[in-house]
């Protein structure tokens, strides 16, 4: 009864989660459950012509009305590292041998530290359609079934990774900071 009483009252929202482990792209939860889905590459359709364009969102429209379960679209920002971008722009700059040249690359080089002080916030904005399912074969119909009407709709997806789900974690639980999960998610 002490760590029912001492789980209510924990700090931590993570410890009321029921996660149970990460693998595999799913993670698993105390109830025997998965939670997975796809990660959609994203698209900006804003730049296609306008027959393309309403194509696309006609198709998205039917994609959407397909769905027969439970779902839930999740938006997660991930921080972007350009620390081997900013190394590769030195080397450039110091190969360089035209002045002009060595001028570009250097103002390149000066924006890409600009980016990376703490006034801008460099992420990738990814897109996810998740689902929670007890039956693998189930599991694997649903993700096939999205992706293949996904690529109808001019979309390229794939089952999220353990990666894509910590980083979803992360955005919810820990404001976009990283954890340091190992394989498996366990109580503080």
């Amino acid at each position: 009864m002490a760590k029912n009483k001492e789980e209510l009252s924990s700090k931590w929202s993570e410890d009321w989660v029921p996660l149970k482990n990460i693998m595999n792209g799913m993670i698993q939860l105390e109830n025997g459950e998965y939670v997975t889905g796809i990660k959609i590459s994203p698209r900006n359709i804003f730049i296609l012509d306008a027959a393309t364009r309403d194509n696309v969102i006609y198709q998205l429209q039917n994609f959407y009305n397909a769905i027969n379960f439970e779902f839930w679209l999740v938006v997660a920002d991930r921080p972007v590292d350009i620390n081997v971008y900013l190394s590769q722009l030195q080397i450039l700059y110091n190969e360089a041998r035209n002045a002009v040249t060595r001028k570009l690359i250097a103002q390149d080089i000066n924006k890409a530290n600009m980016f990376m002080s703490a006034e801008y916030n460099v992420v990738d904005t990814e897109y996810y359609i998740l689902f929670k399912e007890k039956k693998m074969d189930v599991i694997q119909k649903r993700l096939h079934t999205m992706i293949s009407n996904l690529a109808n709709c001019g979309l390229n997806s794939q089952q999220t990774s353990n990666n894509d789900l910590r980083v979803i974690l992360d955005n919810f639980f820990n404001g976009g900071a990283a954890t340091t999960f190992s394989g498996m998610v366990s109580p503080r």
